[in-house]
């Protein structure tokens, strides 16, 4: 494996804590399944390790692992095409997690912004591991010896860790290129979606508010009911793109429509142009409907078999396995150690 040229592998893993919105699904899953195909090695990875760096209900969050399984599912993921599977279920990534805290150094991760973020003034009460799950977000990806990684915006400085990570190993043990260096994939055609309440913050499930944000999982009335709540102005829209960045609320409900029609801002604006918000959300609901309502079925309906949701994840992780056990066997001896697989 040392010196070796790595093929292609996709990884990129999602935390299990709470419903899946809008955001995420136009950010990161539609492109998940685009990524799938093409002849792409993909593993797509529900990130539970991660969601215990802060106090979970252990029966919510068994609940939330399949329900973010069954989301994938529903959305497109095909367990024929890429692997899907929990990260618990496949002990490199806590093993390598170690190696990489070992790797990595102190002012790296206290350069983390999500850290700072996540942790707020009361720091020093926050978990070692929300302090160190970088090193395990690495591991993640390293496991596999994947090559590129679908990031947003705030991934980005985890990703150039991972690399730093790959490196310093690479460079402490003389193991010519042992650990790919893993570029991003940066859907730039993907918008960023916003807060329905307030145009000036990311759509996200830890806002205290329901009606900011879109769940996929949301029935029809409820869509229709968030997006006439949703924040705009009294103007009409726009001829051009230029006029609606001091209107951040109205350009998130265009950049939505132009991310579920496939087309640009300034397309939308072209069929809409001096149309009042009251004319354009009512289409706006209807597309989102279209787009929503098969998904929120289908999750319903592979929620109502457990067993089938826990079939998917234990044979994606069966061939997971069979990618990282010896990548894990190969960097115990590298270290010196030894590492027996059965």
């Amino acid at each position: 494996m040392i010196g070796q040229k790595h093929k292609k592998r996709i990884f990129s893993g999602v935390q299990p804590t709470g419903n899946i919105h809008l955001g995420n699904y136009l950010g990161a899953v539609k492109n998940f399944v685009k990524l799938q195909s093409g002849g792409n090695e993909a593993l797509f990875c529900i990130v539970d390790l991660h969601a215990i760096t802060v106090w979970q209900d252990p029966k919510v969050l068994r609940s939330s692992i399949r329900e973010l399984a069954a989301t994938f599912v529903a959305c497109g993921l095909d367990s024929n095409k890429s692997i899907l599977f929990s990260q618990s279920q496949v002990s490199g990534h806590a093993e390598l997690a170690w190696i990489f805290n070992c790797i990595a150094r102190m002012g790296w991760l206290n350069r983390m912004t999500q850290f700072k973020d996540k942790a707020g003034k009361n720091k020093e009460n926050a978990s070692v591991g929300l302090f160190a799950y970088p090193a395990l977000m690495a591991a993640d990806i390293l496991a596999y010896h994947a090559t590129h990684v679908p990031v947003g915006e705030d991934q980005k400085q985890h990703l150039e860790l991972t690399r730093d990570i790959a490196m310093k190993f690479n460079n402490d043990f003389q193991v010519l290129n042992f650990f790919p260096i893993p570029e991003p994939i940066i859907e730039e055609t993907a918008p960023r979606i916003m807060n329905l309440r307030d145009g000036s913050k990311k759509m996200s499930k830890s806002d205290s508010s329901d009606m900011s944000r879109i769940n996929v999982q949301d029935d029809n009335d409820l869509i229709a009911l968030k997006i006439r709540k949703a924040r705009t102005d009294q103007e009409p829209i726009p001829e051009e793109v230029s006029f609606l960045e001091k209107r951040p609320e109205a350009y998130n409900l265009v950049n939505i429509y132009a991310s579920l029609v496939n087309c640009s801002p300034e397309d939308v604006l072209r069929d809409f142009s001096g149309k009042p918000f009251s004319y354009f959300k009512p289409r706006l609901v209807e597309l989102l409907v279209s787009e929503l309502e098969p998904i929120s079925k289908k999750i319903k309906e592979l929620l109502e078999q457990p067993e089938e949701i826990d079939k998917i994840l234990n044979d994606g992780a069966t061939s997971a396995r069979k990618i990282s056990d010896p990548i894990i066997r190969s960097t115990y001896e590298i270290l010196g150690l030894t590492k027996n697989l059965e």
